[in-house]
């Protein structure tokens, strides 16, 4: 900054000061390094000067010298050693969410101060430490219970949920004092509802309608994460969390023009959703006669009946899961793009019989042709299938889970539908290798759900169940030989198997009690598992 400019700013005359931060702000509204300023020591001097006029009362530029803070807020080289708690203080009772008998600015002040606050809470651990003490995050929520009687701006709200995301996204302790002491939870879905009923009427959404609920729901996210382990919720925690899925239900019914927002919004809910116990996934699913689904104003393709049941809602989320089966072409944006949908459709399966059998219906209808493996196709079966043995042990996991629960929790159907070498990972890892049952079965009702096709039956006999597709008929290698020749080529086939995992190449195993895998010290260890598995076949067959 050259020498008459920064004169012109740090002069104390409000004429000349105002001409010299809109030019700083003009000039610097791009930049992000500020090296030129703070190699001169220049830095610091402006930054508390800007703070001395903000604490004048008779200041009249208060907006443009709070954007010259927000633009040197973007550089944390000397923010923590030169913030004070004043300063933060002032900023609060700038944005107006300070002590409530605090000062009350104008709109465009107050919006410049939330992102001030925003810029320096994100880069400086010092502005951070002073959040858990002052009164941000009691000012932010005070207002959010205003803001059905109270006319605040868009940018207000806006600004309000942006900084209220970043104070629970960087702490636990500010989280868990909004989430239980400042009942924050209720407050933002009162708001999300409030928001819902002001675009009621058509329900479509605009741009910023949108904008606004994503960064709600970005908020209630950060609040609800820690619960996501708690399968019984205390029932205050219960019927909050209900009351939660029932909005988000009601949120899938909206409409937009912007296809990319409506995206993001149906994003963000699944997110959220991860966070939220089981037993509260039944909202998702409404009676086909309940108010919100027929004759106020709905899209008619909202209503997806099955079973008495509109379960739209469930048809949006397998409609998300294709969608982002298909962008996720690298496996490195796999675990993003799929671990929450997965989760959240996991949890909804598992809720209920009517959302089983519905996400069942999609993903694993009966099966025609099986003459490809079950990983190679474009539909979902084979989306799922192709993950089963991704390197990326979190979504062969979850894509495990969902396809077996799909399956009722039947070794034998999971072979059926998705091949045994795809599954054995599952298997391994729940103790049912060969063909042991678990207990999870038992949880579901015992009417059959499968019904096979007559393409099906045609080759059902020339299925191989290890790769669960036809295989045509070969001829046998030991044909022709005799019973010398057999046994040479067998004791060949050992030798090497013994020379592998001398070599550490492979670990033999054999299947233990608990229906995992055991390692062998020796080859010829295998044998005696043949007398068992012989037996164990004749009584399955």
């Amino acid at each position: 900054m050259d020498a008459e400019s920064l004169n012109c700013l740090l002069s104390g005359e409000y004429g000349r000061v105002k001409e010299a931060l809109v030019k700083f702000n003009k000039q610097n509204s791009q930049v992000f390094n500020f090296t030129h300023f703070t190699s001169t020591g220049q830095w610091v001097l402006i930054w508390n000067k800007l703070f001395e006029y903000l604490a004048d009362p008779a200041m009249p530029h208060r907006a443009d010298c709070l954007m010259a803070v927000k633009v040197l807020a973007r550089d944390k080289t000397y923010l923590n050693e030169t913030v004070s708690v004043e300063q933060l203080d002032g900023l609060l009772q700038l944005a107006g969410i300070g002590t409530p008998d605090g000062c009350d600015a104008a709109e465009e002040v107050q919006v410049e101060a939330l992102k001030c606050l925003s810029n320096m809470i994100f880069q400086s651990t010092k502005c951070q430490e002073m959040c858990l003490n002052n009164a941000s995050t009691e000012g932010i929520i005070r207002r959010v219970k205003m803001y059905k009687e109270a006319p605040y701006g868009y940018d207000i709200k806006y600004f309000d949920m942006k900084l209220l995301f970043l104070l629970t996204a960087i702490s636990c302790d500010i989280r868990a004092k909004v989430r239980d002491q400042l009942h924050g939870l209720v407050y933002l879905v009162e708001t999300l509802d409030l928001f819902m009923s002001q675009a009621a009427i058509f329900k479509e959404f605009s741009d910023k309608d949108l904008d606004l609920i994503n960064e709600v729901l970005k908020v209630l996210f950060n609040l609800t994460v820690r619960s996501s382990n708690n399968l019984v919720p205390e029932e205050e925690e219960a019927t909050q969390f209900h009351r939660l899925v029932t909005v988000l239900h009601d949120l899938f019914f909206y409409r937009t023009l912007n296809r990319d927002k409506i995206v993001l919004l149906h994003s963000n809910i699944v997110n959220l959703l991860t966070s939220v116990p089981v037993s509260c996934y039944v909202e998702l699913v409404s009676s086909l006669n309940a108010k919100h689904d027929v004759g106020d104003g709905s899209d008619p393709s909202a209503i997806v009946p099955f079973e008495g049941n509109n379960v739209y809602v469930l048809h949006v989320l397998v409609e998300f899961l294709r969608k982002n089966f298909q962008k996720a072409e690298k496996k490195s944006d796999q675990y993003e793009m799929l671990s929450p949908i997965l989760t959240v459709l996991i949890k909804a399966v598992r809720a209920d019989g009517v959302h089983r059998r519905y996400v069942r219906s999609i993903i694993l209808p009966p099966l025609r042709d099986v003459r490809d493996r079950p990983e190679v196709g474009k539909e979902l079966r084979n989306y799922l299938c192709s993950l089963l043995t991704s390197p990326c042990t979190q979504i062969a996991d979850l894509s495990a889970e969902l396809l077996f629960v799909l399956c009722k929790e039947n070794v034998g159907r999971m072979i059926k539908y998705t091949g045994y070498g795809n599954a054995a990972g599952l298997f391994a890892n729940r103790g049912l290798l060969g063909g042991r049952t678990g207990n999870g079965g038992e949880q579901y009702s015992s009417d059959s759900e499968d019904s096979d096709t007559e393409e099906y039956k045609q080759i059902q006999h020339a299925i191989n169940p290890v790769i669960g597709c036809y295989e045509p008929p070969k001829p046998n290698p030991l044909e022709g030989m005799s019973e010398e020749q057999k046994e040479y080529e067998a004791m060949e086939l050992v030798k090497l198997m013994d020379k592998l995992q001398r070599q550490g190449l492979i670990q033999p195993c054999k299947i233990g009690e608990d229906g995992r895998p055991q390692p062998v010290d020796h080859i010829m260890e295998l044998q005696d598992e043949i007398p068992e598995q012989q037996r164990d076949h004749k009584r399955k067959t």
